[in-house]
This record gives structure tokens, sequence and C-alpha cells, in this order.
């Protein structure tokens, strides 16, 4: 047996309806879609949403209220505990080393350091954004943040 001796099964594979073509065919003049009515139309027929009458769906369901920017910003949130506890005294923390920490995916994150927790180490913050809480203990503990401008 070779390739092009495979067929399929008998009866397996079905002529189309091929309709409009003629009235020998069986299904000539309307097509098989009767005499009149919305359905005979090109185009005719309920929309997709239609439900009977019913309210559909869509229309139902409630609109999500309220404004979305689309130019807000979402910062990774990482607290001074968590800096206390990865990193060593005189140690800068920027977004190359979150990364190589594990503490974020990737260095195109904007990163904000919160006050939570306590810090003993001395660090230098580089970071995108500090909360006025967190650089007091930064520096409090004798650290130094630098922000971009």
């Amino acid at each position: 047996m070779q390739l092009n001796d495979l067929r399929p099964a008998e009866g397996a594979k079905k002529a189309r309806k091929r309709v409009g073509r003629g009235n020998s065919s069986g299904h000539g003049t309307t097509a098989g879609r009767g005499q009149n009515g919305q359905l005979s139309r090109a185009g005719g027929g309920k929309g997709s949403g239609f439900e009977g009458g019913q309210q559909p769906l869509a229309m139902r369901l409630p609109k999500l209220p309220g404004f979305r920017n689309i130019n807000r910003v979402e910062y990774a949130p990482v607290n001074v505990a968590r800096l206390d506890g990865l990193f060593a005294d005189g140690d800068i923390v920027d977004g190359a080393a979150l990364v190589e920490k594990g503490v974020i995916k990737s260095e195109l994150v904007p990163v904000k350091v919160l006050g939570d927790g306590e810090l003993t180490k001395k660090l230098t913050v580089k970071v995108d954004k500090v909360s006025a809480s967190a650089k007091a203990k930064i520096e409090a503990a004798g650290g130094k943040v630098d922000l971009p401008c």
C-alpha cells in the first residue's frame, strides 16, 4: 500500500449542498430559503445578541463605573524590612540589584520603597520613588536616597 492509495471510507465524505445553481439541482430559485420573510432576504435574521425579545445580556449587565487613567504608572512595592534582609551594609540598591536578588522580574519595572519594617544597614537606594517614612528610616540608618530627576 502506498500513500497515494489511501482513500476515505465509503460514505465518509459528503458533497456540500450547492444552492442557487438552477432548478434542476433541486435547490434553485429560492436556494432553500423559502418564498418570503426575513430569513429569505440577504442579511436577514436576528442579530447575534438577540434573545427573542428579552433584554440582551450586554444590556442587562452593569457598565464599568469611573475613569481608567491610561497613563497610570504601577510601581512594584518593596519594604525597607525586605531590603534589610537581602542587602549587606554599604550596598547599592537599584533595579539591577533587585532583579539579581529576585525581588522584581525586570529592571524596567518602576520600584517604590515603602517604610514598613525596620532598617539597620547603611544602604544607598537608587529607585524610582521612596515614601517619606522609608526615606526617614534609610537616612536614620546612615544611608542615602538618590531619586531620578
